[in-house]
Parts: structure tokens; C-alpha cells; sequence
């Protein structure tokens, strides 16, 4: 006679080398030994970049344009659908504006670290840099960047450029993450305004949200070899030894990237009575696609897939939240780095800064951190923090060298605060699922199945 089962036998677990984190890793380590590899090749014989250094950057370009082409599509019908599922919540306005109070206190906290490590550490007075290095960017960015960025151009958030190169002209098409959103959040409204008779459309975003979504994951399950292409190149490219000459420089940005991911963040977790070790366990599998991808644009579907299957967020929300944190939340690059650079430029070219001036720093950082989005992010910020403060954007072209090392790490900070904010918007309003957050066991983010279930 057999015994009465005892219920569902727990699945196995799957094996290590199928885990996307372990996969993750794996390629970051052969990125790293590729593109040292690389960078030991050399240029071939004509001074072009050898073979190896031209194959990862292809690969790690594709995968990052793979991942910005759904983007457009991706904020589109998830804030929609969000909006129009946000009328199911009774604390909808609540949760938007705790967002934003959230981003404003995290990001001041960050630019008050960042200017406390510039005084303390003073990379501009300690570097040897050569005042020959400095330049003009090609890109800068104003007030007036910042108030057209939330004036939609047109109805697709989309942006042209024309090249002229040896007699030819090339045109191309990108698009501006800050306008899209703010359109997304216009129809949204205006569907819910509508009523019934915008629930064809409402039925079918929502089937396109699910198509995108399906797209998305077969996208995602590249990102190991993303990841190889995209590390590899930086390697390869500007290696390690670029650090020498902007070592106090870099030392300062790192320290305070880690203050604020490794202090600050667990602090706000535990105030929130939210175990800061889940949070980076559940986050990591964007934290460090951000890290190696320098995107947080590129970064955003892992970021909502994470904050969602693994941190217990609602969709309704999170598919809000995540997108517009990763236009306008930026602790890396629109407080901690752009706080130390202003510093740095000072103290090189021997400007005095006073109160007014730090104090305009932690307002540029909290308030302008939204001109960045559509645009090259930590640069557009830092030229507008040198020119609100009066001081030469030609400061910029010292910082460059070193720069793609350093977004390594400011990005890395980025998404982690993307996923942090409304975890714990979240958690105070009453909607985490807090056995999925304190769950020891993560969603699988390339298993599309693992993750509609948790939703």
C-alpha cells in the first residue's frame, strides 16, 4: 500500500553553470583575460586595432544595440500599462510622489559624500595630469538641454543627427528616454480619461508589452557574451595603467561609489526594516550587467526584471518606477562623480569655491540629474555643473582618460539605486511582497517562465 503524498516534491535545483549570475562572472573573467590579450597585440601593421580588439567591440556594441532597440517599446506600453493598472492601487499618487522624494534624498546624500571626498582627498592638487590634456567636449550640457529634454520634439521621443564624412552624408536616429516617458505618461492618463472607449487600445498595449517582454528575454540570454565584448573592450582599449596619472582622482570617485552602494544604501535598507544582504543578492544580476554594459538605458530590462521577480515588487509599480529612475536616478553619475570632478577642476586651475558654490553643486546634482537622460550622461552633467559654477569646461578633457573606467563603476551605482528606491517606496507603502524579498532563492532573470510565475 503506498503512503499518501505529502505534498509537491521541490524541484531540483539547477545546476551552477546554468545560473545567469555564474554565467555573468564567468564572462567577465574571460572578457577580462581577452581584452588583456588585446591590448598585449597591439595594432596591426597599418596602426589599426588588431583583429581581436575590433572582434569584441563589434560584439559588445551588437548585444548593447540589441538591448536599446526595445527600449522605445519597452517604456511605452510598461508605463502605460502601469498607469492604467495604477487605478487599481489606492496610494497611486502616495507612490509617485515618495519616488521622487526618495530620488532627491538619496541623490543629495550621495553629493554631499562626493564633496566631502573632494575636499578631504583634493585629486586636483595631488594629480599629474598635464594641463595639455585639457579640452573642450565635443557634447555639453545646459539648463536649456534640461528643460527642451522634457519637451517631447515629437510623438515617438525621437532624435536625428546628420554626419558628413569625406563628401557622403549619413543620417541617425536615436531616441531621448526622458521624453518618451513623459509621453508614455501623458497617453496613459489620457487613456484612463477616456474610459471605455480606450480599452481596445489599453487590451492591446498590453499584448504588445507581452510580445516586447518575450523579445527581451531572448535578448537577455546573450548577455554573456555581451558581457565578454563589452569588458573585453574596455581592456583592451584603455587598460588599467590609465589610472597612474588620475590615480587620486579615481581613488576618490571609487571611494565614494562604494560609500554610497556598500553605507549608504544598506543603511537606507535597514531603516526601512529591509535586510540590505536580500537587496544585493536579488539586485546583482543588474548591478553588475550595468557595470560591464556602462548603461543603464541598456541595463533597464534586467533592472525591472530583478526588482519585480526578485525583490518583490508589483509590476504595476515597478514597470513606473524603474523606467524613470533610469532617466533622472543617478547617484554615480549625476552626484558622486560630477561633485568630485567639479572639485577636481577647481583645485586645478586654482579657483576658490565657496559655500554658494558647494551648495549649488548638491542643486545641480538633485535637481539637473534629468539633462542627462537621451544624452553621453556623466559628461553632459559635469559640463553643467563646471558651467553653472563659472567654471572652464576645458577641465573636462583632463578627466577623459580615465573616464570609461570610472562609468564602469558609477553605472554599476546607478542601477542600483534604480532598483533600491522602489523597493523601499514600496516596502512603506504597504505593497512589497515580503516573503519574495526575504526569499533565499532568486528569480532566474533569463527565465521568462521563473518570472511571470513570481509576478
Amino acid at each position: 500500500m503506498s503512503k499518501p503524498s505529502s505534498g509537491p516534491v521541490p524541484a531540483s535545483p539547477k545546476p551552477l553553470y546554468r545560473s545567469f549570475g555564474f554565467q555573468v562572472i564567468v564572462a567577465m573573467i574571460i572578457g577580462l583575460l581577452l581584452g588583456l590579450i588585446a591590448r598585449n597585440l597591439g595594432p596591426d601593421a597599418a596602426g589599426n586595432p588588431n583583429w581581436l580588439s575590433v572582434t569584441l567591440q563589434t560584439v559588445g556594441s551588437i548585444f548593447v544595440q540589441l538591448l536599446r532597440a526595445l527600449v522605445p517599446a519597452l517604456i511605452f506600453t510598461a508605463i502605460v500599462a502601469s498607469i492604467s493598472n495604477l487605478r487599481a492601487l489606492n496610494n497611486a499618487a502616495a507612490l509617485v510622489w515618495q519616488t521622487l522624494l526618495w530620488f532627491a534624498i538619496t541623490a543629495l546624500v550621495s553629493v554631499v559624500i562626493g564633496i566631502g571626498l573632494g575636499l578631504v582627498i583634493q585629486p586636483g592638487i595631488n594629480s599629474s595630469v598635464l594641463a595639455s590634456a585639457a579640452s573642450v567636449p565635443s557634447s555639453t550640457g545646459s539648463w536649456l538641454d534640461f528643460l527642451k529634454g522634457l519637451v517631447p520634439s515629437n510623438m515617438l521621443g525621437l532624435q536625428a543627427s546628420t554626419k558628413i564624412t569625406g563628401g557622403s552624408a549619413s543620417t541617425a536616429l536615436s531616441f531621448n528616454v526622458l521624453q518618451i516617458v513623459i509621453i508614455s505618461i501623458v497617453v496613459g492618463i489620457a487613456a484612463l480619461r477616456v474610459g471605455s472607449v480606450a480599452e481596445p487600445f489599453l487590451d492591446f498595449n498590453r499584448a504588445l508589452l507581452a510580445v516586447v517582454r518575450k523579445i527581451l528575454w531572448w535578448v537577455i540570454r546573450l548577455t554573456p557574451i555581451g558581457t565578454i565584448g563589452l569588458l573585453g573592450t574596455a581592456v583592451a582599449q584603455y587598460g588599467w595603467e590609465t589610472l597612474a596619472q588620475l590615480g587620486w582622482f579615481s581613488a576618490a570617485v571609487y571611494t565614494g561609489l562604494g560609500l554610497v552602494l556598500f553605507v549608504v544604501y544598506p543603511i537606507v535598507l535597514l531603516a526601512n526594516g529591509l535586510n540590505p544582504a536580500r537587496f544585493f543578492a536579488g539586485a546583482w544580476p543588474a548591478i553588475q550587467l550595468g557595470f560591464v554594459s556602462r548603461s543603464s538605458i541598456g541595463t533597464l530590462p534586467v533592472t525591472e526584471a530583478v526588482t519585480e521577480g526578485n525583490l518583490g515588487v508589483p509590476r504595476e509599480y515597478a514597470a513606473f518606477a524603474v523606467p524613470l529612475g533610469a532617466t533622472t536616478k543617478m547617484d554615480g553619475c549625476a552626484a558622486i562623480y560630477p561633485a568630485i570632478a567639479a572639485i577636481f577642476v577647481a583645485q586645478f586651475y586654482n579657483v576658490p569655491l565657496g559655500v554658494q558654490e558647494y551648495l549649488l553643486i548638491a542643486f545641480v546634482s538633485v535637481i539637473g540629474s534629468a539633462a542627462t537622460a537621451g544624452l553621453t550622461g556623466a559628461i553632459v552633467m559635469l559640463t553643467l555643473t563646471l558651467s553653472t559654477l563659472g567654471l572652464p569646461l576645458q577641465g573636462v578633457g583632463l578627466l577623459l582618460a580615465v573616464d570609461p573606467i570610472l562609468d564602469m563603476g558609477r553605472t554599476a551605482v546607478n542601477v542600483a539605486g534604480q532598483a533600491l528606491i522602489p523597493t523601499i517606496v514600496a516596502k512603506r507603502q504597504g505593497i512589497l511582497d515580503q516573503d519574495r524579498y526575504d526569499s533565499t532563492t532568486t528569480i532566474d532573470v533569463i527565465d521568462p517562465a521563473a518570472v511571470a510565475s513570481a509576478a
